[in-house]
């Protein structure tokens, strides 16, 4: 029993993970949910294993686990737009498949219960600007996030633009905007890293996704809390935090709470293991 208590967190989300995959696979007939919710269950469930075993590069292997699955596979190999063009494409299509489902899950409701999660996690962005230098931002944040709304804005405006026009070859266009959003976001997401020295900068100001995630990420089930009795108020959680979440308030107004990715590199660093 103790060791099921240990390993709670890790049992849960393979269990939602597998729930959502086996209702897709029934409810669509197709044995790709199965199989994909299945293995993007089962890796992050794997991450928060080693986590647990304090193995250093946990997270590290569920980005590549699931983001190179997400980018090469999905993306280049099966042509599927998993940016939120591809999310707009089929909701004006009106078909509840690929990205559509996908965004259901893990940007939209998913949120609910593990937070910004997926951006610590999966997102194939983030994993590669996680090995650049600036894993701890070394400049105060800046005040520019309504960026992320306008680029948002601009995505739907790209997509409703196409079918207004009613331009040929639709799905061909959103494979290739696709490959062209992602040169642009791993640009763009290293150039404001070395310039602002902070890895995280592209998720803080320029993603479009996080206009979905932030709402839902306030109410969220799995949050990083602070036991006040073990905390000596260091400030080494918030030194530490690449995301500038303020963990050792409690509330759900704390600063930066929606920005959390579950990284759990204030509770690594902790002293007193008060996190």
């Amino acid at each position: 029993m103790k060791h099921l208590r240990e390993y709670k967190h890790p049992l849960l989300i393979l269990l939602l993970f597998e729930t959502v995959a086996v209702t897709l696979w029934l409810a669509k007939d197709n044995i790709f949910y199965l199989l994909n919710f299945s293995y993007i269950g089962f890796s992050i469930a794997l991450g928060i294993f080693l986590f647990i075993k304090r193995y250093e590069y946990a997270r590290r292997i569920v980005q590549l686990l699931v983001g190179l699955y997400m980018l090469v596979y999905l993306g280049l190999i099966c042509r599927e737009n998993m940016q939120i063009e591809g999310f707009w494409y089929y909701l004006f299509s009106g078909v509840f498949e690929a990205a559509t489902i996908h965004y259901a899950v893990a940007k939209i409701f998913g949120p609910l219960v593990f937070g910004r999660g997926w951006c610590g996690y999966a997102c194939w962005t983030a994993m590669v600007l996680d090995f650049l230098p600036f894993k701890v931002p070394e400049r105060p944040r800046r005040r520019i996030g309504w960026i992320r709304y306008v680029t948002f804005v601009l995505s739907l405006v790209f997509v409703s633009g196409l079918f207004f026009s009613r331009a040929e070859n639709l799905e061909n266009i959103i494979f290739w905007a696709f490959i062209a959003g992602n040169i642009f976001y791993y640009a763009v997401g290293i150039v404001l890293a070395y310039l602002f020295r902070d890895n995280r900068a592209f998720c803080k100001y320029i993603c479009p996704v996080t206009v979905f995630l932030k709402p839902m990420s306030y109410y969220s089930l799995l949050r990083v809390t602070c036991d006040r009795e073990k905390c000596i108020s260091c400030g080494k959680c918030r030194k530490i935090c690449p995301m500038d979440v303020d963990v050792t308030d409690n509330s759900r107004s704390r600063k930066n709470g929606t920005e959390c990715i579950l990284c759990m590199e204030c509770v690594r660093n902790c002293p007193k293991k008060a996190l």
